[in-house]
């Protein structure tokens, strides 16, 4: 039985790590996806294609399996209510199919619908969308059961995101459920709200 293990982090970096160690563990690039925020450009429109095609189903899923693997499949997409990101993998190419126009409507659209038709729960999906909107980037793999719980110590060691910690800091600010009808946050409020949270693991 597959399971779908999710992490949220607020440093790229830590992100990537995650992707390496999923890998190193034996769990494959098309097994594995990652969404993250590219307000601050670190990524061009130019740097690679493989967005190109998503809104299809192919594009960054087919990239995936290129020389170098998942990081080089790299494409850029625009989700509704996140703006640019920048992203790789089965979620990714699923989001953007729905971003097209596959399949549209509330919960079925986009990055939330995506997360949920992979078995995340719809509460969680909505966290993992507005941290990304506000910054992050999402790592999601698809895994046996029976690696669920290594994939989720890899991902709990790379510094993830404590999501109910997370979910009671927006709601504290009145925050309830990722709105794709929102302005994209700008790099000033991405930085702003990254000063929030304390970084650890230094």
């Amino acid at each position: 039985m597959t399971k779908t293990v999710t992490g949220l982090f607020d440093s790229y970096s830590d992100a990537t790590s995650a992707v390496d160690q999923l890998k190193a563990s034996g769990i494959s690039d098309g097994d594995i996806s990652i969404v993250s925020n590219n307000a601050d450009g670190r990524y061009k429109d130019g740097d690679n294609d493989a967005a190109e095609d998503a809104g299809t189903g192919a594009g960054i899923g087919a990239a995936v399996g290129g020389v170098g693997g998942l990081l080089t499949g790299l494409g850029i997409m625009a989700i509704p209510g996140v703006g640019p990101v920048v992203a790789a993998g089965w979620l990714a190419a699923t989001a953007a199919g729905a971003v097209a126009g596959a399949v549209v409507g509330g919960a079925a659209g986009g990055l939330i619908g995506a997360l949920t038709d992979s078995g995340v729960d719809e509460r969680d999906a909505h966290v993992y969308a507005e941290g990304v909107r506000r910054g992050g980037t999402l790592v999601t793999a698809k895994v046996d059961e029976s690696q669920a719980a290594e994939a989720e110590a890899i991902l709990q060691r790379s510094n993830w995101v404590d999501l109910p910690t997370r979910r009671t800091a927006y709601e504290g600010e009145g925050w309830t459920a990722f709105d794709d009808a929102a302005d994209p946050y700008t790099q000033a409020e991405i930085d702003a709200e990254r000063n929030r949270y304390p970084k650890r693991g230094l």
